[in-house]
This record gives C-alpha cells, sequence and structure tokens, in this order.
C-alpha cells in the first residue's frame, strides 16, 4: 500500500519544489510573513480603492470620514477574525486564554472578521450620523482585495489545504500527508477576490447599484457566499470539525455562508424600493 502510495505521489508536484516560505524575510532576529504583508496589502490597497470611490457623486461619507473608517475596520478585521476562529472553529483556545491573542501561530475567521467590520461601520456610521447600509455597499467593494491576498498567503503558508484529488495540478503539500491534494486556496483567491472585485466594480461603475442602498453589499455577500460554499466541496475540512461533516454533510465554513446568502437574497431583491435622492457628502452634485 505505501509503495502505491508514493508511486501516485511520484506524479504530482510537491510544495517544496515551489521554493515557498512563509517568510517574506528573515534575518534570523527578525522574521516579517508574507501572512502580515497580506494583510497590510488588503489593508491598503482597499483604503486607496476606497478614497476612489467616496470621490465620486453621491458619495454616504466624506475622505475624513473613510480615514476614521480604516483605522476601525482595521481593528475590527483583526479582532473579530480571531475571536470568530476560536468560536466558530477551535473554542478549545479558551481552556487558555492567553491564545487567543497569539494571532502570529495562525486561525483567523472570516466570517469573523465581516462581523468585526460591521461593527466598525455600525459604530462610525451612528456616531457621524451617516447612513450606515450605503456605507456597508462602499466597503463591500474593497473586501476582496483582502480576500485574494489573504488566500496567496495560505497557499505560499502551505495552510488550509483542499482534499485529496488526482487532477493535473494537485500538490503535496508537507503538512497534508503523502496524497496530492486541491490547492483550494487559489480556487478561493480566484473566487472570493478576483470573480468578486470583478462582479461588484461592474455594479459599482456600470450601474445605479450604489444609489439603491444594500444592493452592493447583498451581492458582494451572494458572491462571497456562493464562491465560499462552493469551494468548501475541495478544500480539507479542520480536524476538530470533521464531525459536523459526517453528520450534516456539510462543514462548518459552509453553514457559516448559509445566513450570508440568505441575507444578501434579501438586500438585493429589496435595494430597489429603498432608493432615494441622494445628496453627496463628497463631490458637488446629488443624484435622483
Amino acid at each position: 500500500m505505501i509503495d502505491i502510495i508514493l508511486a501516485n505521489a511520484a506524479q504530482f508536484t510537491r510544495f517544496e519544489e515551489l521554493g515557498l516560505s512563509p517568510n517574506a524575510l528573515d534575518l534570523g532576529f527578525f522574521q516579517l510573513k508574507w501572512y502580515s504583508l497580506a494583510y497590510l496589502a488588503g489593508i491598503l490597497i482597499g483604503y486607496w480603492y476606497l478614497i476612489k470611490l467616496v470621490a465620486q457623486p453621491g458619495s454616504p461619507m466624506a475622505r475624513r470620514h473613510a480615514d476614521d473608517l480604516i483605522f476601525w475596520a482595521t481593528l475590527g478585521i483583526i479582532v473579530g477574525g480571531r475571536l470568530g476562529y476560536v468560536f466558530f472553529y477551535n473554542p478549545e483556545i479558551l481552556l487558555e486564554p492567553v491564545k487567543i491573542l497569539q494571532v502570529w501561530n495562525g486561525g483567523m475567521s472570516l466570517h469573523g472578521g465581516t462581523i468585526g467590520v460591521v461593527l466598525a461601520l455600525w459604530w462610525s456610521a451612528r456616531r457621524e450620523k451617516l447612513d450606515f447600509l450605503r456605507m456597508c455597499d462602499y466597503i463591500a467593494c474593497v473586501i476582496p482585495f483582502g480576500l485574494f491576498f489573504g488566500r496567496l498567503a495560505n497557499f505560499v503558508n502551505g495552510e488550509l489545504w483542499g482534499r485529496q484529488t488526482d487532477v493535473a495540478w494537485a500538490i503535496i503539500f508537507p503538512m497534508g500527508g503523502e496524497v496530492a491534494r486541491h490547492p483550494s486556496q487559489l480556487y478561493e483567491a480566484g473566487l472570493e477576490g478576483l470573480l468578486y472585485f470583478i462582479i461588484l466594480s461592474l455594479m459599482f461603475w456600470k450601474t445605479d447599484a450604489r444609489y439603491q442602498p444594500g444592493k452592493l453589499l447583498g451581492a458582494g455577500l451572494l458572491v462571497y457566499g456562493f464562491s465560499r460554499f462552493t469551494v468548501e466541496f475541495f478544500r480539507q475540512p479542520d480536524v476538530q470539525l470533521t464531525w459536523l461533516v459526517e453528520q450534516s454533510g456539510f462543514s462548518m465554513g459552509q453553514w457559516l455562508t448559509v445566513p450570508m446568502i440568505l441575507l444578501g437574497a434579501w438586500l438585493v431583491l429589496t435595494a430597489k424600493r429603498r432608493r432615494a435622492r441622494v445628496e453627496a457628502v463628497a463631490g458637488d452634485k446629488s443624484v435622483a
């Protein structure tokens, strides 16, 4: 049996052959992780794109609001992402609370990060008396940058790999055993990052979706929800949550996308009835 496994493994690419390392810079006494750079790139490029969006007529916020929001959103991503991982995927960490702070050891949840960002948006909108739902629409447009770079970092780290397969592009990951697996991190980068960005960009720049409160947010939830639900069929479930897949047929990631898909569908279907005259916060035009 071992000989058969090794023979089959020989025909696939080994992760080590790609020459990738989790460290973008290693000075011995200091290491800079690609994962950290992915978060930084997602936030900075997302901020740059948000500035482009709010400069258009009819924006629900001004540049100064975007400047403040980036701080609170970043805090929401980090705190929400970590707590989401702990509560949704690895509650055993609660037995040793100090490990909750050890973000450098890995473990961030997109669903938790989403909740953190939403709370940050709600706080900012309430404090500045801005339209919360329309702010969410604009933030939804910048989310794919973080998703794209984050999934690429997962791939470089050789983590969150996919299920066993014999497709030609399968990869043997060091921590995945001597079996070829789907590079599901790249599937997610393509769907949750590139596809998500293309769809929402077209909606923002080519349609009047941004004047229908909730439509862009709903579309983002739908694209992400269906993308994540689909990729989970190719992604290896977390070891501690294998029981959920065995008993229900779906992974934790898939169950968590269900409310996102339902909420997204409702927001898109009801967006037109929420349309009202939009007075510009940035720019000099009112949009009917």
